[in-house]
Formats: C-alpha cells, structure tokens, sequence
C-alpha cells in the first residue's frame, strides 16, 4: 500500500511518517506542502520526493493520504483526496467550522472513499482497558467525568485564528471529548465555558474550563488550556477521572514516562510506553486494506468539534449553549 502526506504544518506528521516506516507493506511516497522549506526538510528526512503542488502527488497511484495541513485547510485537502479516489486520515480537529466537516464527511461517502479522524488516544492501552471496565459495568452508572488536556503553546499557525480555527480551546477539547463520547455511546446535549487568555503575550484562547452536560445526564469538566509553561517535564497531558455509582476511575494517558534530570534541561518525561500515533495508522491502514469502515469516523471528528465550537459561542455569549 502507498501512502502520502499533504503538508507537513502539523507536528504530528513525522510521528505519523515513522509509523508508516514500521508497518510491512506499506509505503510513503511523497509528501506535498506549499511551504518549499518546510515540506523539503520533510521529505529528505523520510527519504521520499517532494510535491510543491499537492494535486501532482494525489495524480500519482497512492492509495491514502494523511492530511496534516493547518486546520482550516483540512477541508479543501480532503475533498480533493476523496475527489482522486484517495482514502484519507485527517489530523484533529476535523475543521474549523461544523459546516465545513460535513461536507467533507458528505463528500467522502459519494465518492466511497474511508475518512478517518486522527484521534489516536483511543489507541492508549489505559483508555482501552477504561473502556472495557465501564463497558463491563465495574463502575456502575456513570455519573460524572472530569478531564484534562493541558499543554504548552505550540506557536507558529496555531495561534493565527485564521489558519487554526481558534486557540487551546479548538486545539485541546476535542481530544477527551471523544474519549467521553466513545465511553458513553451519549452526545453533549449542553455546553458552557469560561475562556480566556492568560498564559501568553499572543491575544488568542490559551485556556479554558467547559462544563458538559451529555444526552444520558452524565455531568462532565474539561480543562483544556496551554497552561504548561516552557520548563515543564513534557508537552501537557489527558487526564479523566470517571466516577460512577460503582467506583472511579483514574487514568493518565502520559505515565509511561522515566524522570530524567539534568544540569542544562533541569526535569524532564521520557516516555518508554507504547505508541498511540502508530496504534493510529496502523488501524486506519487495516481499514482501507480490509475496506471497511474506520474505527474513528468523520462522525466523530464533526461531534467533538461541534462541542468546542459550542464552548467558543457559551463564552462569547455568557451562558450555556444547547446543541441537542
């Protein structure tokens, strides 16, 4: 299977290219990016051809591609994947606008072609084994979930509106948002949310608290900010906390780690434990080579953003915004 990559803007990207280098009979074969500079240094370092036009590499045979663009070029990079016949894994979050991921999801399914939101703690071996305890009842009834996602303040696109969509808030909600739904099977009926910035000198979100309420009354907080400054041991976190009628459960998707300490960079995580991103591309690859639907869907990627796009309108608003 040969697989390509549109843009390079996105981190996640290289741990996405390395996990393709690990599986048997799959291949990357070109990486495509406007930014020459940007999109060389990538495919030098993979060791594959360069596209500066994205059109030329989907005109080639691949058979998927890893859209890793800044968000607001998801939409126009899948639609032109699914229009060649590729099948695509779009890193999160899906869009920038709820209208702009359905069309995407509506466009991928008339041409037949997989997409797949890249959500890939889904594949943490501690969120498996929660989802198992809370599908085999060993909390009870779910009564609330508190969550994390708290992070350093990546720079860059990231903090230009009009390429990311918005701050930590679009940036960090979505990831624990889906592991709420996916536990549950149950949506955000209701969403309120204090936002604001305060971590840094850039006049974006870099920090917020939404408060969920979800179809099935489960009560529900995430903190999903840029809090962690530049000498913290790691990037941030995903936490959650579930508490049922049964019992609780805590979960750290980031404590597979070693402290190391040194004189020049004081503390720091080394992370020992599995590999999420190459759990990711390993299911999607099995998708496309099985032709079966995607263990995340376009679905998924739409609901978690519709949730952080509703927390955006709560702040603005200063009251609780009802989705369903």
């Amino acid at each position: 299977m040969k697989l390509g990559i549109i843009s390079v803007a996105h981190m996640h990207a290289y741990s996405y290219a390395n996990a393709v280098a690990k599986l048997d009979g799959v291949q990357l074969v070109g990486v495509a990016d406007e930014d020459d500079v940007r999109g060389k240094a990538a495919a030098e370092k993979f060791g594959v051809p360069f596209f500066a036009d994205y059109h030329e590499l989907l005109a080639t045979d691949i058979d998927a591609v890893i859209v890793t663009s800044e968000n607001a070029k998801h939409q126009e990079h899948t639609i032109a994947a699914a229009k060649a016949g590729k099948h695509i894994l779009c890193e999160k979050p899906l869009a920038t606008t709820a209208e702009a991921a359905q069309e995407m999801i509506d466009f991928c399914r008339e041409q037949g072609v997989i997409l797949q939101t890249a959500f890939p703690v889904r594949f943490h071996p501690a969120v498996v084994r929660a989802k198992q305890l809370v599908e085999q009842g060993k909390v009870g009834r779910i009564m609330a979930i508190r969550g994390t996602n708290r992070g350093q303040n990546p720079g860059g696109w990231f903090v230009d509106p009009e390429k990311s969509g918005g701050g930590a808030v679009i940036d960090h909600t979505v990831h624990v948002v889906d592991l709420m739904r996916w536990f549950m099977n149950a949506e955000v009926r209701e969403v309120y949310a204090e936002i604001d910035s305060k971590f840094s000198d850039t006049p974006i979100d870099d920090c917020g608290i939404l408060t969920m309420e979800f179809e099935n009354g489960v009560f529900a907080t995430l903190d999903c900010s840029w809090s962690r400054n530049k000498s913290f041991p790691t990037w941030g976190d995903v936490t959650m906390e579930i508490i049922g009628t049964e019992g609780t459960i805590s979960l750290d998707a980031f404590s597979q780690k070693l402290d190391v300490y040194s004189n020049e960079k004081g503390l720091k995580w080394v992370n020992w434990g599995d590999d999420m991103d190459s759990q990711l591309v390993k299911d999607f690859v099995t998708s496309v080579r099985e032709k079966k639907a995607p263990s995340i869907t376009g679905e998924d990627g739409l609901r978690a953003v519709e949730v952080a796009l509703a927390a955006y309108r709560s702040a603005e608003q200063k009251q609780p915004v009802v989705l369903r």
